[in-house]
This record gives structure tokens, C-alpha cells and sequence, in this order.
């Protein structure tokens, strides 16, 4: 990938939370001049310390993309754009269902409207959710599988997918859109309310507390490792010609959510795990078992997850063993959801140190 990203210009959205500030590292290793776009919208996971590793050498810019004409010097200036700016919360579309049509829809179009008029043809790769199909007719689930969200996230990430195919199809923009699955690893935030299973699981890990598993424990997830889902991110930017434009991106292999449990609270020293009715709140939007098709981004872009759950937990554990001060500063006890919607901000430029 480094004669593909060397010297380029790319622009992440959302960077300074867990997928953007990891692709943010990656890419400046490859030799790419890195721009950082994120508002650090309570709730949504943003952290700046996510970016102390690369010591000055990106460029980042708090400010909104719905408010982009603020950003068009940034946009025309870029090779390729990286769109990680959303809300990840399912629980919190649920409560707070017009913040969640802001950030995901409203944003999204906004941006992109943007990003068409000032760096028409560029490339733009999104970053969607499995969430948008809903609970699955079939596994593993692939590309032409019906799309029936369950929850506002879901409804508002897809809208976000269908503005980014339809700008494609218009030819103003080179959009790809990755519809990923439970992603984890280091930089995933802790102290945000209202996370899926895994960030709840890994904050419990990292304290001590034993793990309670919602209903059965025989859902179905294929967890993929942040680095895989950086690969994929990559590809897809680097490819030369797009064969198609959205690919389903998951883990190596489904793995029962009890399991998932039992390997993580082994891992940790840990009490197996215990079994618990599921909350309303989580019920009405459980999908059952999901786990990825993704013959498509294998056969057309080569990519592939190397990383095994267990040894990608493993390397997560080490890492917030070093860092967990700066993920979990309030002592490890449970978030709340406690949010208001956004007002964008006037854009201020730092340089991380």
C-alpha cells in the first residue's frame, strides 16, 4: 500500500475516534500527509490522546461536517477522503432519534453536497454498518441481502450509504461504501455511554468486573480486529477501478457471543461469564445472529481478515494495560446516556504533539 498512500493528501472524518484514529496512524506510517476533520461530539467516542502517537505529524481540525463550507479549502486540497463521522450508537438513535438523523443523515448530505461541488470524481470511502440489514433472512448475510434496519441508526446509516451510491452513480463523486461488523481493538472508547457488547465487554474486562451475557449467548457475531478493518479501508481506497461499490467487510469466523465471553473472561484472569434475560431497550433491537458474506471484497479488492478474536483481544487487553488512564479517567464506572444534539462549531487547526 505505501506507493498508493506516499506523499498523497487524505482527509478522515471522524479521526480522532477509534476506526479514524487508528486508519490516521496507519496512513501516516505509509507516508501520507494525514487531515483530521472531527467535531468531538459528546458521545460518539472521540479522543485526541488517540492520536498522540504520531507526535505533530497530522493536521486536525475541530469542526463539523455539517457545517462544510467551512472545510472546503481542506476538501479541494485532498487525494482521497476517508468518511468516519457518525454516531455508532444503536441505543442512542433509540432515545435520541433526531440527533441521530442529524449526524448520520443530515451531516452526511450536507458533506457530501460539499465535497461534489469543490473535489468533484474524488474518491470517497464511507464507512457503513451491518446494522442497515437488519435481522438477517439468511448467513452469512452478503451485499444483495434485503435491508431492513431495525433501530434509527440503522435507517440513518443507510441513508448515508444511499447518498454516497447515488452521488456515484451521478459520476460527481468515487464512492465506496464498507458495511463492517463489530469492530475492537486499541483506541476503542470505554467511557462512552450506550456502546455495543464489545466495548462493554472490554470496559468490565479492564476493571475486574465479571461479564453478563444478554439472553442464550448462542448469537452469532464475527468480531473484526481494527487493523483488518483498517486494511479494508485502504483497499478500497487504493483500488484503481471499483468493480462495485459497496462491500460487506466481517471477521474471520462466527463465533457464538457466549464464547466470545468465555474466551474474554479467560483472557482476563475472569470468572466465566453470566447469562442474563435480555433489558427491553436491548430486545426490541437485537437482530439474533449476523456474520458476514464477504466474498465480494475478497475476489474484487484481495482483502481478507488475518487477525484471530482471540489474539486480537489479546493485543487490546496489552494495549489498554499501558493506556487505560486515558480511556477510562472516571474509574471504570457504567456511562449513561446523557446527550444533547450538536451545534456546529467555528473550525480551529491544531497540530497533535
Amino acid at each position: 500500500m505505501k506507493e498508493q498512500y506516499s506523499g498523497r493528501e487524505v482527509l478522515i472524518t471522524g479521526g480522532l475516534g477509534f476506526l479514524g484514529s487508528n486508519l490516521a496512524i496507519r496512513l501516516s506510517a505509509l507516508g501520507a500527509s494525514v487531515t483530521v476533520v472531527d467535531a468531538l461530539v459528546r458521545g460518539c467516542g472521540g479522543n485526541p490522546y488517540n492520536l498522540a502517537p504520531l507526535e505533530g505529524r497530522v493536521r486536525v481540525i475541530h469542526s463539523n461536517i455539517a457545517a462544510p463550507r467551512r472545510l472546503r479549502e481542506v476538501i479541494r486540497g485532498a487525494g482521497i477522503i476517508f468518511n468516519l463521522a457518525g454516531e455508532v450508537s444503536h441505543i442512542h438513535s433509540v432515545r435520541f432519534p433526531k440527533r441521530d438523523a442529524l449526524l448520520n443523515a443530515t451531516a452526511q448530505l450536507n458533506f457530501l453536497e460539499e465535497c461534489s461541488r469543490t473535489a468533484p470524481g474524488i474518491r470517497v470511502v464511507y464507512a457503513g454498518t451491518r446494522q442497515i440489514y437488519g435481522i438477517p433472512r439468511y448467513l452469512p448475510v452478503d451485499e444483495d441481502h434485503p435491508v431492513c434496519p431495525v433501530d434509527f441508526n440503522g435507517i440513518h446509516k443507510y441513508a448515508a450509504v444511499m447518498y454516497h451510491l447515488l452521488y456515484a452513480r451521478m459520476s460527481t463523486l468515487d464512492a465506496v461504501v464498507l458495511n463492517l461488523t463489530n469492530l475492537y481493538g486499541p483506541r476503542m472508547a470505554l467511557s462512552v455511554p450506550c456502546q455495543g457488547f464489545l466495548a462493554n465487554f472490554l470496559r468490565k474486562l479492564l476493571i475486574g468486573e465479571r461479564l453478563e451475557v444478554f439472553g442464550d449467548g448462542r448469537q452469532l457475531r464475527d468480531p473484526v480486529y481494527v487493523d483488518d478493518a483498517v486494511d479494508g479501508l485502504l483497499a478500497a481506497g487504493a483500488a484503481e477501478q471499483l468493480l462495485s461499490r459497496m462491500y460487506n467487510l466481517g471477521g474471520p469466523e462466527p463465533l457464538a457471543i457466549g464464547r466470545i465471553a468465555e474466551i474474554a473472561s479467560r483472557l482476563a484472569g475472569l470468572e466465566p461469564p453470566l447469562l442474563r434475560p435480555f433489558p427491553p431497550e436491548r430486545k426490541v433491537i437485537d437482530i439474533g445472529s449476523y456474520y458476514a458474506d464477504t466474498n465480494r471484497i475478497r475476489r474484487e479488492l484481495g482483502w481478507a481478515p488475518r487477525v484471530q478474536f482471540e489474539d486480537g483481544l489479546q493485543r487490546t487487553l496489552t494495549f489498554y494495560g499501558e493506556e487505560l488512564h486515558h480511556y477510562l479517567p472516571s474509574g471504570g464506572e457504567e456511562p449513561h446516556c446523557q446527550l444533547d444534539t450538536f451545534v456546529p462549531q467555528k473550525p480551529q487547526t491544531v497540530a497533535v504533539r
